[in-house]
């Protein structure tokens, strides 16, 4: 186990510079430039010398090897660069917005885990009961209901109901806990709807599917009681593709609140995102996809190791 752990922590190396390579190229494909864009957006007139001296200082009039190069290693030593908007270190832009995104996304999954999993298992008891049908309508409608039109939904009923908003800066969670739960809970409950609805409906299928195999008739026949059976022999089993779709989606909350953090007025990493394209800001938009597809990767390995605790049948080697 501990040398496939070291295995596939090694094997996030290479996939983490093969990403660094796609997004570099990719960007410098695109058309358009950054020092261009930033000083004569507005109509002003800045001349040749000026823009040159710009590119200069940012480092765009090297070649893209030498580009590449002074961007990798200053990220093995902890600097990302420099934002060519603000002018500001990379780092320090992304870092107060991931903890927003970071502690929206860790709620939302603990919610949507506390509601998917009982209600999945309890449809799957009962199924085609009334109350599998109750829960597979609650499970639609999370698919069906946009994350944001229940958001704006949730701030309608606030405002209307009690003459109340969530507040609109972002406080941590370590200055003012009710102020920063009072903020946050909210989006966490809109985007982790949908997120317990895909839960739910995949923890139905797959402990129907489980109730149905031989080992789970051998143990009934064998006279262990039913609660058992399903706690000790179908649930961890059932649990396999339910930790892959909590784990992704997990990973897809760090950057993919978009349009939730707009609805919400939360500076996140979703809306930095959309602000560095529309700003052709490469160096930002270059460190949050390697955060981003970080997230996802190491996501994924967690899930790898929770395979194996869950299901004692497999054994990495």
């Amino acid at each position: 186990m501990l040398r496939y752990t070291a295995h596939r922590l090694l094997l996030m190396i290479p996939t983490l510079l093969g990403v660094a390579v796609l997004v570099f190229v990719m960007l410098r494909l695109m058309p358009g430039d950054v020092v261009e864009l930033r000083l004569l957006a507005e109509g002003g007139s800045v001349s040749e010398a000026a823009l040159a001296a710009e590119r200069a200082r940012l480092g765009l009039d090297q070649p893209l090897w030498r580009q590449f190069i002074n961007w990798m290693t200053g990220i093995f030593i902890g600097d990302f660069g420099i934002s060519m908007w603000t002018g500001r270190p990379v780092i320090q832009e992304i870092l107060p917005r991931l903890e927003l995104s970071m502690q929206v996304a860790i709620m939302a999954t603990v919610l949507a885990t506390l509601i998917a999993i009982p209600l999945g298992t309890i449809a799957a008891l009962f199924k085609d009961s009334w109350l599998d049908r109750i829960i597979q309508v609650f499970a639609i409608a999370g698919l069906a209901v946009p994350s944001f039109w229940l958001g704006m939904l949730m701030i309608l009923l606030l405002l209307t109901l009690f003459g109340w908003i969530p507040p609109l800066t972002f406080t941590p969670i370590y200055e003012d806990p009710w102020r920063n739960l009072s903020q946050l809970i909210w989006p966490a409950l809109a985007v982790g709807y949908r997120y317990s609805a895909v839960a739910t409906r995949m923890t139905r299928s797959t402990i129907i599917e489980v109730l149905q195999e031989d080992y789970v008739r051998t143990a009934r026949a064998k006279g262990v009681f039913e609660r058992l059976v399903v706690a000790r022999h179908a649930m961890r089993n059932a649990m396999l593709p339910v930790v892959t779709v909590i784990g992704l989606e997990f990973a897809f909350l760090i950057g993919g609140l978009v349009v939730t953090e707009q609805v919400f007025n939360l500076n996140g990493v979703g809306k930095l995102f959309v602000e560095a394209v529309a700003r052709a800001d490469f160096t930002m938009i270059q460190a949050l996809v390697l955060l981003v597809a970080f997230f996802f990767i190491f996501v994924n390995f967690l899930i790898d190791l929770l395979y194996a605790a869950l299901d004692p049948r497999i054994r990495y080697s």
